[in-house]
């Protein structure tokens, strides 16, 4: 009969192996991922999937705590899941081999079925990386298994089955010499088995790796190369006094690296611009239209400073920011393609842009075609768009949430209607039109910060895209709402800065804003979250003065 290391032994070896297993199997899903396409490895697509099928407040809750590290987040507590079910399926093979196997398999087709459900799936192929690497992850388990029941002693062969590999008994002591006689079973054998495993799965990891990041330079490569052509339409230079010199105020212009970034993509899109194409078509488009990247940079680009908003933004939150951007009309293209809005007759109200990570953005026609900047985005602020903010080509429409507006990645433009078809955040309870709430934010002082008695500047920035900001005032505690100096407006369309004199006295105060669009409309005290068309209420810190 065949004998098994001593209980205490055996556990935390079983658990190795399916650890080892499960490695294995993710090292090899990353290979084939580069043959099929990087987005199908199964953590990409279960941690899409996951995100997908997360109910809205709890996404909500992730942004508010995690940031633009929630994918990280994700990521990471995907492996760690990951993780501790391989131990536990290594810990069940050892009393049911098979069925610990099995449990690895299992987990294949979950991340296939997830892979080949994505928006953006190409088709059953999608599925090879999770049920390749469950394969080869089941496999390993099992042999890893065999090892911990085979004697080494001469004549003893592993008869595979199940009740050998569950049998819990001892060995005896040791009755031979040498390393792999001391309690019955192949302890050489497996160590060799697992090193080697392991050694095999680093090194198909790193091929995978390698030729995915073979893609990815491509994509880098094609970046690398663009030489954006000057405007038809500059941006206007900025007035003098856009920028106040209040020491803690937000840059009016966000540089590209400080620009938030929200979006539900696991791993940013590494698209290429030479291969890139963008399709116009639908309902009203009389001449459908294929752009590849280098249409739209021979075309009439024009350069706009714009602030660009999330629905995602808390009150007073940092999920805005401001900057020049250089692209084409989307006006003129629908136009070129036949489009006209309802106003003038057009079938469709709604346009859907599509991703290439298989977001859908709905944006309704009228507000597109009104006359407003919005554009097919090529630039920001004088260099190609990050790919963080959607190269090679993203959309931006002033005065709209970015979740109707502002598709990143695009490659697809549908013309239909509201009533005919709901968008990814709309199916998920958020608002079908979502127009900028007028807002403002203070940027200092901080919360909960303790200062000298004296003036304290007390500073921000407010926002009501394209209507314009025109005052700005702050209360101290229960007093009356003061006015604050207001920074010279650069268009409609952008954040304005403004900062108050404040003769701190000493103890806790707190200090509150509020905005006051052009027309008059005063920022609404009402305190409501973002879902399902934005946050509203007054920013307000508190302060403790010495």
């Amino acid at each position: 009969m065949t004998t098994t290391p001593k209980l205490w032994v055996r556990l935390p070896l079983g658990a190795l192996s399916g650890l080892l297993a499960g490695f294995a199997a993710l090292a090899v899903a990353q290979l084939v991922s580069a043959a099929v396409r990087p987005e199908a490895g199964p953590i990409t697509a279960v941690g899409g999937a996951a995100i997908d099928r997360t109910p809205t407040p709890v996404k909500d809750w992730a942004i508010r705590h995690f940031g633009e590290n929630d994918k990280a987040v994700l990521q990471l507590g995907i492996v760690a899941t990951l993780a501790v079910l391989a131990l536990v399926l290594g810990v069940l093979a050892l009393r049911f081999r098979r069925a610990g196997a099995a449990g690895v398999l299992l987990f294949g087709v979950i991340g296939g079925a997830a892979a080949v459900t994505r928006p953006d799936a190409s088709g059953f192929a999608d599925a090879l990386p999770s049920v390749a690497g469950a394969v080869v992850g089941a496999a390993l388990l099992y042999f890893l298994i065999g090892r911990l029941t085979v004697s080494a002693r001469p004549g003893r062969a592993d008869t595979g089955s199940d009740q050998a590999a569950g049998a819990d008994q001892d060995a005896g002591p040791d009755q031979g010499s040498g390393p792999d006689h001391g309690a019955g079973w192949d302890r050489r054998g497996f160590v060799m088995a697992a090193v080697g495993a392991a050694a095999a799965s680093v090194g198909i990891g790193a091929l995978g790796r390698h030729l995915t990041g073979n893609v990815s330079q491509a994509a880098i490569a094609s970046r690398k190369a663009v030489r954006l052509p000057a405007p038809a339409s500059p941006a206007p230079a900025l007035p003098a006094g856009t920028q106040l010199a209040t020491p803690g105020i937000s840059a009016f212009t966000t540089s590209n690296k400080a620009f938030y970034r929200v979006d539900t993509a696991l791993v940013v899109p590494k698209v290429n611009a030479d291969t890139w194409r963008l399709r116009i078509h639908g309902k009203g488009v009389s001449r459908p239209v294929t752009l590849t990247f280098d249409d739209l940079l021979q075309r009439e680009l024009i350069e706009r400073d714009i602030t660009l908003t999330c629905v995602s933004n808390e009150v007073g939150g940092p999920y805005v920011g401001n900057a020049r951007w250089l692209g084409v009309r989307l006006a003129d293209v629908l136009s070129e393609a036949g489009v006209r809005p309802p106003s003038k007759g057009g079938p469709a109200d709604q346009l859907v842009s599509r991703s290439v990570d298989g977001m859908t953005l709905g944006t309704p026609v009228e507000t597109v075609m009104d006359g407003r900047d919005a554009m097919l985005v090529v630039g920001m602020n004088g260099q190609p768009l990050p790919f963080t903010h959607g190269f090679p080509v993203r959309m931006l429409v002033p005065g709209l949430y970015g979740y109707v507006s502002a598709c990143k990645w695009i490659e697809d433009i549908e013309l239909t209607t509201f009533a005919d078809y709901d968008a990814y955040w709309v199916k998920r309870d958020w608002a079908e039109k979502a127009p900028i709430k007028t807002q403002s934010r203070i940027d200092t002082p901080q919360p909960l910060v303790r200062l000298k008695r004296g003036t304290v500047m007390v500073a921000g920035v407010a926002w009501a895209q394209h209507r314009g900001i025109d005052r700005v005032q702050v209360r101290v505690d229960d007093g009356p709402w003061q006015d604050a100096e207001l920074a010279a407006e650069a268009n409609i369309d952008t954040w304005r800065q403004w900062s108050f004199a404040w003769k701190a006295t000493p103890g806790s105060h707190t200090l509150t804003a509020r905005a006051t669009e052009r027309g008059g409309d005063v920022q609404t005290e009402k305190r409501t979250g973002t879902v399902p068309d934005g946050a509203s209420g007054w920013p307000s810190v508190v302060v403790t003065v010495d």
